[in-house]
C-alpha cells in the first residue's frame, strides 16, 4: 500500500516537473523568437512610443539689396505650447489665475476666465496634456521675450512648462517694392516652403539651406527634445538692385499708370558698362489698386511698336543702303504695298531726311526697307537676328519669354510681313529683351548680359561672384553707332519726345506707340495702345539705359509713348541723375572747401550788415556788386569781399551759400529745386557752368 503510493506521488510529481520543464522550454522559446525574430520590429515600435524624430529647418538666406539693404529675409516666430504636467501642482494652482489674466491682455482674443479654463483643464482633465497649444498665433521673438515674464513661463528651465515651436517667416521689409522680382515662397508637398518665383525660386539652392534633424525622447516621464545633425543655414544672395533707384521708379510709373488709368506697365533701369538692373518695377490694375502682380518685365513677349524702328534702322546703316542725311520723298504719307495701305498720322509729308524719318516716327521707314529687302528679306531678318533679337537676354530669372522674330521661311512669313516687322508688328519681344539691344546703342555696341545677382555669400565670406557679362562686343559698327546716337538724341531735340528736352540731362531715345491685337479679333475693335519710351542719360556720357511700357491707358487721357511714357522717363532721369551726381566727390573742391569761412558767398548788403553787428573788420573789393564771394585774409583776422558775377543763362554755383540766396540764383535760372539737409550748400547735381536748360531739376545738399 505505502509503496504504490509512494509510485503514485513520484509518477505526479515526474508529471508536474515535466509540466514546469515544458513551460520553462515555451518560455525561453517565445523569449528567443521575441529577441531575436521579433526584436527589430518590437524596438522600433518602443522607440516610435518613447522618440519622436524631427526636422530642423535651416535658417533661409537674406536678399540683399546692392548697398547692403534687406529684400527679403527670414524672422523666427513661434508658437507657444505647455506642458501642464511638467508644472508643480502647487506652482500652477497659485499662479494660473495671473497666468490667465497676462495671456488674455496679451492675446486680447478672450477673457482671463476662457484662458484659466484651458489651462485648468490641460492640468487636471481626465488625460493632461503635454503639448497643450496656447494660442494659434505665432509670435515674434521679442514677443517671445514678454511672454517669458508671465507667471509660470518666467520659471527656469522645463518647471515653467512651455514649450516653444519655432518657425521662420519670410518677410520684405521694403514690401511692394520689386515684389515679383524678389519673389515668394510656396508650400511644397512636404510641408516646408521653397522658392519658385523671382529671384528666391532662380536661388532656391543657394538661399534655402540643409535641414537639420532632431527628435524628443521621452526620459522619466517628460520629453527632451535633443539636436542629431544640425541644420545648415542657407547662404545670402546680394543683388543689383538699389533701393532709392527701385522706389523713384515704381512711384513714377505707379501714379501716371494711375493718372492715365491704364491697366499695366512695366519699367526697367539698367546701367550701361554692366548690364545690371538697378530697378525694375511691374504694377498692374488690380480691385484693390495697382501693385505688382505679374513680372511683365521678362514674361510679356509683345509687339513693341515703334521701338524696334531702331532695329531697323541699324540695318539700313549697316547694309549701306541709307545715310541720316539722304533725303526721300514721301509725298502724300499713304504708302501701299502687297494690299495694305499705311498712313502717317500728319499728312502730307513731302520730302524729308532719313535722320528725320527716324526722329518724327514716320512709318516712312517701310518704304525704305521695302525698296532695299523685298527681294530678300532674309538679309534684314539676319540683321535683327546678329543683333541677338532673336534671344533670350539669360537672365537669372525663371520665366523669360522666347522672342519671337519670324524668317522668311516660316509658314506664317506673307508678302505684308517685311513691313510690319520694320515698325514693330508681326514680331514679339520683352520690354527687357529691348532695354537689352538698347544698352548695347549706348554702350558703344557692347551687349551686355542683364545682371540681376552679383554675389552668394556666406555671411561675409563671398563664395561666388557673378561678374558682368559680354554677350557680343560689337552688334555694329563704329560708325552705324555714331549715326544712331546722333538719331536718337535728335528724337528728344527735335523730334516725336521734344517734352522731353528740359530734363535735368540730356536724354537720347526712341518713343512708340503700337496698337495692341484683340485675340482673333485682331485690330478691328476699339483699339488699344502700348505706349513705350527707351533710351539712356545722359546722352553725351551714358550712365543709364530706361524702358517704360504702359499697356491700354485710357485715350480720353492720351495714349502716345512720348507724353505716357515719356513723362515717366523723364522723371526718372531727373531723380537717377540728381541722385547719382550728388553721390559724386570732387577731392579738391572738398579740400577747398574746409579752409572758407561759414559764410562763404551771396549778397554783398547781407554780409556787411552782420560783419558791422559783430564788428569784424572787411575789406570790400566787390565794388558795385550785388553777389559777393568771402575769404579771409592771410593772417585769418578780417573777411575779404569779391566780386561775383552772375550770369543767369548758365547753371549757377551755389556751392557754400545759405538756402535762400542759392534759391534766389537757381529758381531766377529758372530751375527747379530740390533740397535736402541745412546749412550751407556742400553739393549740387547739375555742374556750374552748363547752358541752363529752363525747366530743369536740381538738386542741393546743405550741411
Amino acid at each position: 500500500m505505502a509503496s504504490s503510493m509512494k509510485h503514485e506521488l513520484a509518477g505526479r510529481l515526474g508529471l508536474v516537473y515535466l509540466v514546469v520543464i515544458g513551460i520553462a522550454v515555451l518560455i525561453v522559446i517565445q523569449a528567443l523568437y521575441v529577441q531575436v525574430w521579433k526584436g527589430d520590429e518590437l524596438r522600433r515600435q518602443a522607440q516610435n512610443v518613447s522618440k519622436k524624430d524631427f526636422v530642423i529647418a535651416p535658417v533661409r538666406g537674406n536678399i540683399y539689396a546692392d548697398d547692403g539693404r534687406i529684400l527679403a529675409s527670414s524672422v523666427p516666430y513661434y508658437s507657444l505650447r505647455f506642458d501642464c504636467v511638467a508644472v508643480a501642482d502647487t506652482l500652477f494652482r497659485r499662479k494660473v489665475d495671473s497666468l490667465a489674466i497676462c495671456l488674455s491682455k496679451f492675446f486680447g482674443d478672450a477673457s482671463a476666465a476662457v484662458y484659466r479654463q484651458k489651462l485648468w483643464k490641460g492640468k487636471f482633465g481626465a488625460k493632461p496634456n503635454r503639448y497643450l497649444l496656447i494660442n494659434k498665433k505665432k509670435i515674434s521673438y521679442t514677443e517671445l521675450m514678454a511672454v517669458k515674464k508671465f507667471p509660470i513661463f518666467r520659471e527656469r528651465g522645463t518647471r515653467s512648462g512651455l514649450i516653444l515651436e519655432q518657425e521662420n517667416v519670410r518677410l520684405q521689409p521694403h514690401r511692394d517694392l520689386a515684389f515679383r522680382t524678389i519673389g515668394y515662397l510656396n508650400e511644397a508637398a512636404d510641408g516646408s516652403f521653397e522658392g519658385r518665383v523671382g529671384i528666391e525660386g532662380a536661388f532656391e539652392k543657394q538661399l534655402r539651406g540643409v535641414p537639420g534633424r532632431s527628435f524628443r525622447q521621452m526620459m522619466s516621464g517628460r520629453w527632451i527634445s535633443m539636436t542629431e545633425e544640425e541644420p545648415v543655414d542657407g547662404n545670402d544672395v546680394v543683388t543689383t538692385i538699389n533701393v532709392d533707384c527701385q522706389d523713384i521708379v515704381q512711384g513714377a510709373l505707379t501714379r501716371q499708370l494711375e493718372y492715365y488709368r491704364a491697366d499695366a506697365g512695366t519699367a526697367i533701369l539698367m546701367e550701361v558698362k554692366t548690364g545690371d538692373i538697378k530697378a525694375i518695377a511691374n504694377v498692374s490694375k488690380t480691385s484693390s489698386g495697382y501693385r505688382e502682380v505679374l513680372n511683365n518685365a521678362i514674361m510679356d513677349a509683345a509687339e513693341p511698336g515703334s521701338v524696334i524702328k531702331a532695329a531697323t534702322m541699324v540695318a539700313l546703316l549697316e547694309d549701306g543702303y541709307v545715310h541720316p542725311a539722304d533725303t526721300i520723298d514721301l509725298g502724300d504719307g499713304i504708302y501701299t504695298h502687297d494690299g495694305v495701305t499705311l498712313r502717317e498720322s500728319k499728312r502730307p509729308v513731302g520730302k524729308v531726311t532719313v535722320q528725320s524719318i527716324f526722329e518724327r516716327s514716320l512709318n516712312g521707314i517701310t518704304e525704305l526697307v521695302y525698296e532695299h529687302y523685298r527681294k530678300q528679306p532674309e538679309k534684314f531678318v539676319n540683321r535683327l537676328y546678329a543683333m541677338g533679337l532673336n534671344r533670350k537676354v539669360g537672365i537669372d530669372i525663371v520665366g523669360e519669354a522666347e522672342p519671337y522674330i519670324k524668317y522668311p521661311t516660316d509658314k506664317s512669313w506673307s508678302g505684308t510681313s517685311l513691313r510690319w516687322m520694320s515698325f514693330g508688328y508681326e514680331l514679339k519681344v520683352t520690354p527687357l529683351q529691348v532695354l537689352a539691344f538698347y544698352n548695347a546703342l549706348a554702350n558703344d555696341g557692347k551687349r551686355m548680359k542683364p545682371r540681376i545677382v552679383k554675389e552668394i555669400r556666406d555671411g561675409s565670406q563671398v563664395i561666388e561672384r557673378l561678374e558682368p557679362e559680354v554677350v557680343t562686343n560689337n552688334i555694329c559698327s563704329k560708325q552705324t553707332l555714331e549715326y544712331m546716337k546722333q538719331m536718337m538724341e535728335g528724337v528728344v531735340e527735335n523730334g516725336t519726345a521734344k517734352n522731353l528736352r528740359n530734363a535735368a540731362c540730356k536724354i537720347a531715345g526712341k518713343t512708340g506707340t503700337a496698337k495692341i491685337a484683340a485675340g482673333k479679333k485682331g485690330y478691328k475693335v476699339e483699339p488699344k495702345y502700348r505706349a513705350s519710351f527707351v533710351g539712356y542719360f545722359p546722352a553725351d556720357k551714358p550712365l543709364y539705359t530706361c524702358i517704360v511700357v504702359v499697356d491700354n491707358p485710357s485715350t480720353s487721357v492720351g495714349y502716345y509713348g512720348n507724353v505716357v511714357s515719356g513723362n515717366v522717363f523723364r522723371e526718372i532721369a531727373d531723380k537717377i541723375y540728381s541722385m547719382a551726381s550728388l553721390m559724386r566727390h570732387d577731392d579738391a573742391e572738398v579740400k577747398f572747401d574746409k579752409i572758407l569761412p561759414i559764410s562763404q558767398n551771396g549778397m554783398k548788403q547781407d554780409f556787411l550788415t552782420i560783419y558791422d553787428n559783430l564788428g569784424i573788420d572787411v575789406t570790400d573789393e566787390a565794388g558795385n556788386a550785388e553777389w559777393v564771394i568771402t575769404s579771409r585774409d592771410k593772417e585769418g583776422k578780417e573777411f575779404e569781399l569779391k566780386a561775383r558775377n552772375v550770369d543767369f543763362s548758365v547753371i549757377p554755383n551755389v556751392k557754400g551759400m545759405g538756402l535762400r540766396d542759392a534759391l534766389y540764383l537757381l529758381e531766377n535760372s529758372g530751375l527747379k529745386v530740390g533740397v535736402s539737409g541745412s546749412g550751407t550748400v556742400s553739393k549740387q547735381s547739375l555742374e556750374p557752368g552748363q547752358r541752363v536748360r529752363k525747366g530743369s531739376y536740381i538738386g542741393i545738399v546743405l550741411d
